[in-house]
């Protein structure tokens, strides 16, 4: 399709040709084997990717491209991927060296590998000496001190439903008259419901 509009302006180098669609549309078939069910959907995606311009003339859309454009428009894109590749090259030198600068100290030597096995050999104590200390983290006074309070917290709360079902019980007995027995049987209420001390 891109042929269709830089041959055109080879041919005539003082004139450019621009071309309606309906020109497009008799040219692409015959010259460049294109179906003319297809040479729209092209077209529009040519506009779209900014390869063919194109402008409204009165009820006309014309469209046009020439070759210093797509000239250009490599140029610029091989000056950005030039410039991308001069940034990555940079970026890649800098890495370089950090990693040279990184392994000063850390060559393989006998005093180094001792240190590495200390090191494994003391993180290995630290979660042996870890799991140790959670066996016992029962009988740790802070945990005890936290169990109290959840328990006191607990136990306020049970006796506050406990308060609630009492009350409820005492409102049912009034208002229908229904007895203490019948309203624990139907509300699957224990007989031996109390407070916790």
């Amino acid at each position: 399709m891109m042929e269709i509009f830089f041959e055109t302006c080879l041919l005539c180098f003082a004139q450019k040709d621009v071309f309606q669609l309906k020109d497009i549309e008799k040219i692409a078939p015959k010259e460049k084997g294109i179906t003319s069910m297809s040479v729209k959907e092209i077209l529009q995606s040519l506009v779209d990717d900014g390869m063919v311009d194109t402008d409204r003339i009165g009820t006309s859309n014309y469209f046009w491209a020439f070759p210093s454009k797509a000239l250009h428009a490599r140029k610029r894109k091989l000056e950005e991927l030039e410039s991308q590749f001069a940034e990555s090259s940079q970026k890649k030198e800098v890495l370089q060296k950090s990693i040279k600068k990184s392994k000063i100290g850390r060559e393989d030597t006998a005093e180094r590998a001792a240190l590495i096995e200390e090191l494994a050999a003391l993180r290995q104590k630290k979660e042996q000496l870890k799991a140790e200390v959670d066996k016992y983290r029962e009988c740790d006074p802070d945990v005890i001190e936290e169990m109290r309070k959840t328990n006191k917290i607990a136990m306020e709360a049970a006796n506050r439903w406990t308060d609630n079902i009492f009350s409820i019980k005492s409102w049912a007995k009034r208002k229908f008259g229904f007895e203490e027995s019948r309203i624990d049987k139907s509300f699957g209420i224990p007989e031996d419901l109390d407070y916790i001390d």
